[in-house]
């Protein structure tokens, strides 16, 4: 590697490391003077070559989505986590089965959901799910009323440390919610509920042929099938 190279690739090292955020190309390159910027390719070269260099270690560069960070891998979290002040925050398994529904069946209103799941979703689940933004709104379907439809951000990928949709497992591959909800050390309340089944999730639902939605929603491309 040439020595400008190396220069390049321990201000990218550097930077990740201490974003306390994924960064974008387009974020890296506002490092860097217009005249002496890097092109998008150089930026990728080193960015591989860091994946490559940290394979063997305890932290891993990890693609989200169109970002990059470093972080722990997974069989370190459980001590990891130990360090954590906080209390685990819980969740309900009406509000994992409502986010499971929205990943996979997006961009989906709220009568879908409640469709999917047989009972009433609690405002105060999709509050939540949009406050820890792990949902936005991506449009409205143009029917009366104007529905929200809700997809998932690029924050869900990030917490559930997913490179994209595609690494959501495959829907004949879901288990139980707590084995789940362990499997992402997340604080399951066990109430009483309806489960939501594989064949609820991907179960026929109603033409998209109606929806009016935002320019590009958050990966609401990506179509249950692909999941099968």
């Amino acid at each position: 590697m040439s020595e400008p190279n190396t220069e390049l690739k321990n201000i990218i090292e550097a930077a990740l490391l201490v974003a306390g955020q994924p960064l974008t190309i387009e974020k890296m390159l506002t490092m860097f003077p217009t005249e002496s910027s890097p092109t998008r390719e150089e930026i990728r070269a080193v960015l591989e070559m860091l994946e490559e260099e940290y394979a063997e270690r305890v932290v891993e560069l990890k693609q989200i989505d169109r970002s990059w960070r470093f972080q722990t891998r997974d069989k370190y979290a459980s001590w990891i986590s130990r360090l954590a002040e906080e209390r685990p925050v819980r969740y309900s398994r009406a509000l994992l089965e409502t986010l499971a529904i929205i990943a996979y069946r997006q961009p989906v209103t709220r009568g879908d959901i409640e469709n999917i799941r047989g009972v009433s979703v609690s405002t105060d689940i999709i509050k939540t799910l949009v406050g820890r933004e792990w949902i936005r709104q991506v449009g409205v379907r143009n029917v009366p009323g104007r529905p929200a439809l809700y997809g998932s951000t690029r924050e869900f990928l990030e917490h559930f440390n997913l490179k994209n949709l595609e690494e959501l497992p495959p829907l004949s591959a879901l288990r139980d919610l707590d084995v789940i909800s362990n499997d992402l050390n997340l604080r399951l309340d066990l109430e009483q509920g309806a489960e939501v089944s594989p064949a609820d999730v991907t179960g026929e639902g109603e033409s998209h042929d109606e929806l009016e939605q935002e320019p590009e929603p958050v990966m609401s491309e990506a179509k249950t099938a692909e999941r099968e």
